[in-house]
């Protein structure tokens, strides 16, 4: 059995659904609220085709990964997701980044789950 959720932000033609994988749905959800909601924003940016305001790829994890920056005064927060499945975005992994480089810990979770998304989707 997988873990994952779906969340279903905005019911717009057109749109895809967001999955959270493993535990990032409630480690977002652990984010400050002034992130909390960036977050929120940014992936209803990527429900409707667009990108969001300040992310970079992610090769490192997976072939389409993508990193959504988020910074507040609590600090520099992330988003891993892959958006280019059909069926869904897929976030993968959301933390606080506490370091000027991303921690191996936080990149091997990610790639971890995003292998296994691959495997479930036979790609």
């Amino acid at each position: 059995m997988y873990a994952y959720k779906t969340l279903y932000t905005v019911d717009v033609a057109g749109s895809k659904p967001v999955e959270f994988r493993g535990s990032s749905l409630e480690d977002l959800r652990a984010f400050p609220l002034p992130a909390r909601r960036e977050a929120g924003y940014q992936l209803e940016q990527l429900q409707n085709g667009r990108q969001p305001d300040d992310w970079k790829p992610m090769s490192t994890v997976g072939r389409g990964a993508k990193e959504i920056r988020i910074r507040d005064e609590a600090g520099a927060f992330r988003v891993l997701y892959v958006a280019k499945f059909a069926a869904a975005i897929c976030v993968l992994h959301c933390f606080l980044k506490k370091t000027g480089k991303t921690s191996q810990a936080d990149l091997e979770l990610a790639a971890r789950r995003y292998r296994q998304l691959s495997k479930e989707l036979g790609q």
